[in-house]
């Protein structure tokens, strides 16, 4: 099994930091209301749970899969829903939280899907962005970091089902 020394391109201490300042941005704009947050299997679930220990509000958390990767480093272009949520979230608060948004096209469907479920507020919170990759345009509102077009692993990010459990934001193959 081959095995990849990453290099750190997030620290864990930075990413920390981001976080505490987007819990305190969430917390103020919805002003103690109740938000549904829901939480984009496999990657996001370390940002999602440091988040949500620091936003100030009711939450009530669900969670999606979904999937374009499979095992590859690109996206195979089709969307397919592993897990959907249990909550109604007709005039509700509802923020999703994925691990990165890279050409888009998992957000916009997700979006879309979501959307006709009439919540009373759909937001987007995403740890990374890859803005030379982006194809189908959405609107982050929370977002962690902007970063070039490299291929990240660690901190809920993997390849091939690997690398998740890495504190940080590494880049796959440098160095080797």
């Amino acid at each position: 099994m081959e095995h990849f020394t990453p290099e750190v391109l997030i620290s864990e201490e930075d990413i920390a930091l981001r976080i505490d300042a987007l819990a305190k941005a969430i917390t103020e704009e919805f002003n103690g209301e109740e938000i549904i947050v829901i939480c984009v299997l496999k990657g996001a679930f370390m940002f999602c749970s440091d988040l949500i220990k620091k936003i100030e509000l009711p939450i009530k958390l669900e969670f999606m899969q979904l999937s374009s990767y499979g095992d590859g480093t690109t996206s195979s272009g089709n969307v397919k829903i592993e897990m959907d949520v249990t909550e109604n979230l007709n005039g509700k608060n509802v923020l999703i939280v994925e691990d990165i948004v890279d050409t888009g096209l998992t957000l916009t469907t997700l979006l879309e899907m979501l959307k006709v479920r009439s919540p009373k507020s759909l937001k987007l919170a995403s740890l990374l962005f890859k803005p030379s990759r982006n194809k189908h345009p959405v609107t982050i509102d929370y977002l962690g970091f902007e970063i070039e077009d490299k291929f990240v692993i660690g901190y809920g990010l993997d390849y091939a089902g690997r690398y998740r459990e890495l504190p940080y934001v590494g880049v796959l193959n440098a160095g080797n």
